[in-house]
């Protein structure tokens, strides 16, 4: 007994380490988003900021374009998540109900595009946007973060369908449905939990994004948040204070987001993974 008590307590004490190295950088950023800058180079530094001061937050929401960022990250973001579920939730059931020939081979073509590093395509992604006039556009990020995304939602969400019994449509089928009113009213309800998934999934990686947008936009009126934060490193020095307190609102929609739904986030992501 003494034995196991001690592994407990050990793997207790590994556990608070670990959450303790992911959760610091976070608090640290929070304390100093809170000090004055007087506060912000004090050596040695203060871990508590006293007294607390919000002039941070007010200054990056007043007197910068932080507003414009996050309009246009939210904005993005939202239209990609919809976009990227419309598609391939209709081309996930078709490969999960449908068989044809080259269905493999679309599928390992699907699985290989979303192997290819970003950096890869960038040069490409670039060209494209700007001779079809979509460089520097909300729309052309929009269709490039949709695009992006469509291949890993096919794979995660074919296996949503796969698990469902082929006999609930095809007693609806029996009962008078079409195949698309099936599809929506019978099928769709029950793979909610995928589509939830993938949607924070897509929502993530929007949101996170730097590459594509640094890439694709050069005007500060179709900026991102990640672009944006990147404003406030310049070759004349860090604004710490602002830097900290711009991303701190930066994380809170997708902390609220996943605090709110990680719940069917893990169902959603552990139930498409086995076939029934």
């Amino acid at each position: 007994m003494h034995a196991n008590l001690s592994r407990r307590s050990l793997l207790a004490l590994a556990a608070l380490a670990a959450c303790m190295f992911a959760i610091g950088p976070l608090l640290w950023g929070l304390s100093t988003a809170l000090k004055p800058l007087a506060q912000i180079f004090a050596y040695p530094p203060k871990l508590f900021p006293w007294p607390v001061s919000l002039e941070n937050f007010e200054r990056v929401w007043t007197e910068s374009y932080f507003p414009t960022y996050f309009l246009n990250s939210i904005l993005v973001t939202a239209i990609s998540v919809v976009v990227s579920l419309a598609l391939s939730v209709h081309a996930a059931y078709g490969l999960a109900r449908f068989h044809f020939r080259g269905k493999t081979a679309l599928l390992m073509g699907l699985l290989a595009t979303s192997m290819i590093p970003g950096v890869a395509i960038l040069v490409p992604l670039y060209n494209l946007s700007v001779g079809t006039g979509l460089y520097n556009s909300l729309t052309g990020l929009v269709i490039v973060y949709s695009a992006w995304n469509v291949p890993l939602l096919v794979w995660l969400l074919k296996g949503f369908f796969e698990s469902i019994p082929i006999e609930l449509e095809e007693a609806a089928l029996v009962d008078g449905c079409g195949r698309m009113r099936a599809f929506y009213l019978v099928v769709m309800p029950m793979v909610a939990p995928g589509l939830l998934a993938g949607a924070i999934m897509t929502m993530m990686f929007v949101w996170n994004d730097f590459l594509i947008g640094f890439t694709l936009t050069i005007s500060e009126s179709q900026r991102l948040l990640p672009v944006g934060l990147f404003a406030y490193i310049s070759n004349v020095g860090i604004d710490w204070g602002q830097l900290t307190a711009a991303a701190i609102f930066a994380l809170l929609p997708v902390v609220f987001a996943f605090l709110v739904m990680q719940k069917w986030l893990v169902q959603g992501l552990t139930a498409g993974a086995v076939k029934g």
